[in-house]
This record gives structure tokens, sequence and C-alpha cells, in this order.
């Protein structure tokens, strides 16, 4: 039994696309739970009108708190911990779910950026961003994690803080992850340069704020965008330009943050 944990804000909006697809090939072997918190719209309603699927609601809008549930009431392993907005196929979690064997405790597919639409400055920014080598191995931004039952056991509960993945990505060595080239989670990129800044500026809150409390997190490589991706790629010195100073201006924004579940609500479009 593979168990799937969605911790669920405000998601009415992508949450009935992103269960549909989990569940079209049908659920056997699939123990899902929505964990609906803080909500004010019709995400819990959404859920239960999917048949088979576990529905928690909290008071509080508060993505350690959703997973906390979630995993108190999840009966199965391997656990895939997938957000709200990615649509992935009970087969392609199912397969994520069979990478994690042996000496391979986390797995994550392959991503892809969506980036139609979008603004230059996106565009620019994730030209960069795309290349770095630190997402060929790491755990974070694909919205969806595998854990087997030796590689939950890494830790008790997740942590009150906002970066999830990068929490972890910090639990387990190189050799313990596994990407799976064949399996493809469509991420959604944002729709407006001052989207892009917002994100950008929780992310950095968050992977701050999990350094800073010794969770053993990797630390971001500064110059990796112009010793890996640049140097080797000289056409790209124009969308560097432009990574470099969207880097910074989110450096600024994040000293100002403080909540827990801002996110990018631009490129969250779809029926629920």
């Amino acid at each position: 039994m593979v168990s799937v944990v969605i911790a669920a804000h405000n998601e009415q909006a992508v949450l009935g696309r992103t269960l549909d697809a989990l569940l079209g090939d049908g659920p056997d072997g699939l123990d899902v739970t929505v964990v609906a918190n803080g909500c004010t719209d019709g995400t819990a309603a959404v859920a239960r009108a999917r048949p088979g699927v576990r529905v928690i609601e909290l008071a509080e809008a508060s993505k350690p708190s959703a997973l906390n549930a979630g995993d108190a009431v999840a009966v199965g392993f391997p656990r895939v911990y997938l957000d709200a907005d990615i649509s992935l196929p009970g087969a392609a979690v199912r397969r994520l779910a069979a990478a994690v064997s042996g000496s391979a405790l986390a797995a994550v597919p392959r991503r892809r950026l969506i980036l139609t639409g979008r603004p230059l400055l996106v565009r620019a920014y994730y030209a960069v961003h795309t290349r770095l080598p630190v997402f060929a191995a790491g755990l974070f931004g694909r919205g969806v994690i595998t854990l087997s039952a030796a590689g939950r056991a890494r830790f008790d509960r997740f942590p009150d803080m906002i970066a999830d993945d990068l929490f972890l990505d910090s639990r387990f060595t190189d050799a313990e992850r596994r990407a799976v080239p064949e399996v493809e989670a469509p991420v959604a990129t944002p729709l407006r340069t001052r989207d892009l800044l917002r994100r950008l500026a929780r992310v950095r809150a968050g992977n701050a704020a999990m350094r800073d409390a010794a969770h053993g997190t990797r630390r971001a490589s500064r110059l990796s965008w112009l010793r890996d991706v640049v140097l080797s790629r000289p056409w790209l010195a124009p969308a560097a330009v432009c990574y470099v100073g969207l880097t910074v201006t989110a450096a600024l924004l994040a000293r100002r943050r403080t909540d827990t579940w801002a996110r990018d609500e631009s490129s969250r479009a779809g029926g629920g």
C-alpha cells in the first residue's frame, strides 16, 4: 500500500485535477489523505467528492502541521508527499514508490517547468535556474518526494518551518536519493515577475530558517550560477544578469517574511 499525503491550503482550483490524475487508473494500492488546513474555500469538499480519499481538516494554515496530521493517519509505505498543484498519474506515483528500495531511501521525478506565456524576466531567470547542478540530485523544487519506511524513520515530525522539501533533502546522502527520469512532474512557474519574486523570497526565508535551526541542510553555492552554468554557456550571460538581479532582490524581501503558507497564486489555475 502506497500512502499519498497532500497538504492543501485553499487549493479548490487545482486539487480536483490533481486527485483525478492520481486516481484516474484506479485507487488500487493507493492510500490517499488530503489535509485541508486553514481553508476558506471548498478544498475539503473537492477532496470528499473523490471516493476513497481520506480528508482531514485543520483550523490552522500550516503545511508542517498538515504533513504531520497526514502522516499520523497514513497506513502504508512508501510514503509520497505530493503538492496539491502537481498532477501525477497513479502509475507514475507507483513507479516512484518502486524506486525506493535497497539503499535508495528517497525518490523524486524529473521536473518539467511550465514557461509558456511567461514574461521575459521569468524565462531568463529559469534559463539559469534549471541548469544549476544542485537540482540534479536534490529532493526540492519538484512538488513530490517519496520515502521508504526506512527513509521516513530518519526523522520524527516535520519541523514548524516553511522549507519541508529542503528539510527532507537534508536527511539523506546523495547515494540514498534516487531521481526517476521516466517520471515527469509538471511544475508551473509564476505568471508575473512580481510573483516570481514573492516565491523566491519565500524560499529564501524558509531555507535560511532551516539552516539557522541546525537541521544539517546543504549550504548554498552562491557562485554556482557562474561557475557551473554561465562560464560554459556564455550565451546565457544576459539571462544571468536577470537571474542575479532577481536573486538579490528576493534576498532583501526575504528578510521581511514571517508567513508559513505564502505562495505564488498566479500559477494556480484550473477547475476543482
